[in-house]
This record gives structure tokens, C-alpha cells and sequence, in this order.
């Protein structure tokens, strides 16, 4: 069995379960359902060009197909009917407020006949970015740094930005008049519509209250005009998001069309044809990314040593979003780590097994980027340790300070694919022989 392509393999068939160009054309709407109105195609996320590419190549140029997505720098495809813009994540920027400015606007002017049609998936909380009045750009991308940097979970980070958007948190499906289908590739455990790109044509449930005190657990000390703002919210001074039996609903047809337990099953079935036991573990794992790794080190070690839950050769399944909370340097002069929460999840997990041989194990975003570099993730071989140890790296050093891209960089163990297009969250595979 070659181990490295096994794991790359299974890497490849979860992605394969979430393609949009596989995927998209089965659930748009017949044409017969906007004759007589505009159709309008509008998204936001890492998925955002290869969901729009799907759409125009499955309708003719007869129908009118017009519109415009936003997707992450680099993240783009040349299209002729639909324009793709990219922008900043996971930090908003100019070019994608700009592009929010011009979908609000475009949605607003449509009447009863006409139809929204949504391209939803994970990044476009960041991606569909449009401050409320009051709030600017500036104070928006300070706000969710801080967020980033404390490690808080998507969720509460959306709730957040909900409340200081103008199109999210279902206010896109309060603006129009139009019917709206909206197609989500999820992100987010549970696979909630309110939590994908912040929901913006989904009912939310939060409140400025939330967001508030999401704020406050977390030690985060937003811009002024934030403060304020969530503050004049939570007295009733600024009207809520759109919540569950809002009118504005009833117009609109919420579908999630790839989820990461698609992807998981469509990983189980690879490495079942090839001889090995596949164990799900969940697609909503969740917690720090250290932490999560240190349980399922000693999941292995108990398969590996009494073969109980499962006898081996097993492969160990998960999905989900852990979270990283960035660690001060503990030097004056030392440089931040680098790296996301795949390689960091990677990095904690071989420490903690310490050269178990006959234990290897992928971990990768499936949007082909995990963190701060152009890596989707890495490989974990039983030796990692030691060859790192022989370049003069010390793992438990690097993970102290966040630094699992040098480690594995180090060890040529990175699994590179450039962006996917796609984004079903992280994916990791734990072979126990």
C-alpha cells in the first residue's frame, strides 16, 4: 500500500463530492420558471467563479443569464455572461465592498416577476462585505481580525458581522420583491443556511445582544462606531436582522447542495475499495485545533495497540472547523508562526503519538488554503519528528509559536493544490495499519 497516495487519494474524492461543475447544474431552475422576468445570478464565496461557470454552461445563450460573484484573490475563471470579481479574505476589502454596493443595489430594483439567483458557499461573510451607515470599511476589517486572532468559532464571528452588514443576515431577501433560489455549498457544521456566508437570504435568529456579548467573552475591543452601533441595536434604536416567519421569506428557496458529510462518504467509499476500514468520525468536529488532535492521537493508539473499537488497517475520517488561538511570541523580537489549523491539528497530533509507527495522516482544507499560506494542508508520516529534528526544528517549539507551515515546509510533507473553487470546510484522514 502506498500510504501517501492513499491519503492524497481520499483527499481527491472528498473534493471530487463537492464540485461545483458537478454539482450546480442539477439544481438550477427551468427557464420556464423566469419567462416573462430578469434573471439575475449573484454570489459570494471560495466557490463563487466555478458555481458560476457551472450555471452558464448549462443554460444557452438564449437565456438571458446576467450577474455578478465575488470570490477570493486568485480564486477567479474568466466568464463571459456573469462577472467575476475578487476580493479580500478572510479580511474584507474595498473591492469587495464595492461589489456588495453593486449586488444590494441590483436586488433592490427587481420586481415580482423577476428571480434571484444565489451562489452561496463559505467565505462569503468576508467576500460580502457592506458596512452598515456609520460603520466604515476600516473599522469592519479591524473587528474581524480581532475575532480571527481570539480563535472564535465561525458562528459567533457571524453573528457579529451580521449585525454590522446591510445585506447580510437575510437583509438580501428583505430588500427585493424577486423570488430567490439560492445554491449553498456548506461550510459551517450543521450545515445551517443562517451560518453560510452569514446568511443572507436566511432568517436570523441572532440578535444584537449576541453580538454584543460575543464581543465581550472574547476580550475584543471593537472601533468606537462598532461599539456603538451594536449598542443602539441591542436598545432597539437600530431594527434587527429579518427573523424565522419573516415575511420576506416566503419568497425565497434556501438549498444546500454539498455538505462535508457528502465529502467524507465519498473519502469512506475510496479507502474501503482499496482494503482499508473506514470510521467516520463527524463533519462538525470542533474546538482548538491542538486540543482536537491530542483525543484523536489517543484513538489510534487504542485501535493500533488492543484493535478496539475497529481492527486495522482503519482510516479515521473527519471534517469540521477547529479553531487556532494565536499565542503572543514569546521573544521581543520573534516573528509570528505560520501556518492554519490543518498543519497545526497535523503538528500536535505527531507530538502526541511521538513516532507511533504504522500511524500517518492528512489534514487539508478543501478550499486549498489553510491559513496564512498557499498550502491546502500537509502529510504526517511516523518520522516527521525525527527529520525535522536532523534540519534543527524542534516540533513542540513550532507549535508554541504557531508554526506549523516551517515544520512541515521543512519536511517537503505540504500538500499544495492551488485553489479548489470549492469549500465543504477542512477534511483529515488518520491511517492506522
Amino acid at each position: 500500500m502506498n500510504v501517501r497516495e492513499l491519503l492524497i487519494g481520499s483527499f481527491k474524492a472528498a473534493l471530487n463530492a463537492a464540485d461545483p461543475l458537478q454539482i450546480v447544474p442539477k439544481h438550477l431552475p427551468d427557464p420556464s420558471t423566469f419567462a416573462g422576468g430578469k434573471l439575475l445570478v449573484i454570489g459570494a464565496g471560495k466557490a463563487a467563479a466555478s458555481m458560476a461557470k457551472a450555471v452558464e454552461d448549462s443554460y444557452p445563450d438564449a437565456v438571458p443569464v446576467t450577474g455578478v460573484v465575488i470570490t477570493r484573490y486568485g480564486h477567479g475563471l474568466p466568464l463571459r455572461r456573469i462577472r467575476v470579481v475578487e476580493a479580500g479574505h478572510p479580511v474584507p476589502d474595498a473591492q469587495g465592498e464595492a461589489a456588495a454596493r453593486e449586488i444590494h443595489d441590483s436586488v433592490a430594483a427587481l420586481g415580482p416577476n423577476d428571480l434571484v439567483l444565489a451562489l452561496i458557499s463559505g467565505g462569503g461573510s468576508s467576500l460580502l462585505s457592506l458596512p452598515v451607515d456609520g460603520v466604515t470599511m476600516a473599522d469592519l476589517k479591524d473587528v474581524t481580525r480581532e475575532l480571527l486572532r481570539c480563535g472564535a468559532p465561525i458562528q459567533k464571528m457571524n453573528t457579529v458581522r451580521k449585525h454590522l452588514s446591510r445585506i447580510q443576515g437575510g437583509r438580501l431577501a428583505a430588500l427585493t420583491r424577486a423570488r430567490i433560489v439560492s445554491l449553498i455549498i456548506s461550510d459551517v457544521t450543521g450545515d445551517d443556511p443562517t451560518h453560510i456566508a452569514s446568511g443572507p437570504t436566511a432568517a436570523d435568529p441572532s440578535t444584537f445582544q449576541d453580538a454584543l456579548d460575543i464581543i465581550n467573552y472574547h476580550g475584543v475591543t471593537p472601533p468606537l462606531s462598532v461599539a456603538r452601533y451594536l449598542s443602539r441595536g441591542a436598545r432597539g434604536e437600530v431594527p434587527e436582522s429579518p427573523k424565522p416567519g419573516d415575511a420576506a421569506f416566503r419568497r425565497v428557496d434556501n438549498r444546500v447542495i454539498a455538505t462535508a458529510h457528502a465529502s467524507l462518504a465519498m473519502a469512506a467509499a475510496y479507502v474501503q475499495q482499496r482494503g482499508v476500514a473506514p470510521m467516520i468520525l463527524g463533519d462538525s468536529v470542533t474546538g482548538e485545533s491542538a486540543e482536537v488532535a491530542k483525543v484523536y492521537a489517543a484513538l489510534a493508539r487504542q485501535i493500533q495497540q488492543y484493535h478496539h473499537p475497529i481492527k486495522p488497517p482503519v482510516a479515521l475520517i473527519s471534517g469540521g472547523e477547529t479553531t487556532v488561538t494565536l499565542r503572543q511570541p514569546a521573544e521581543r523580537n520573534q516573528l509570528p508562526g505560520r501556518g492554519g489549523r490543518c498543519s497545526e491539528f497535523l503538528l500536535s497530533l505527531g507530538i502526541e503519538l511521538a513516532g507511533t509507527s504504522g500511524v500517518h495522516a492528512l489534514a487539508c482544507d478543501t478550499d486549498g488554503i489553510d491559513g496564512s499560506e498557499e498550502n491546502a494542508g500537509a502529510l504526517l508520516f511516523p518520522d516527521a519528528l525525527v527529520r525535522a529534528a536532523a534540519k534543527g526544528l524542534d516540533g513542540s517549539k513550532c507549535l508554541a509559536r504557531n508554526d506549523a507551515f516551517t515544520f512541515f515546509h521543512a519536511l517537503d510533507d505540504l500538500v499544495v493544490t492551488g485553489p479548489t473553487r470549492t469549500n465543504v470546510n477542512d477534511y483529515r484522514i488518520i491511517l492506522v495499519q
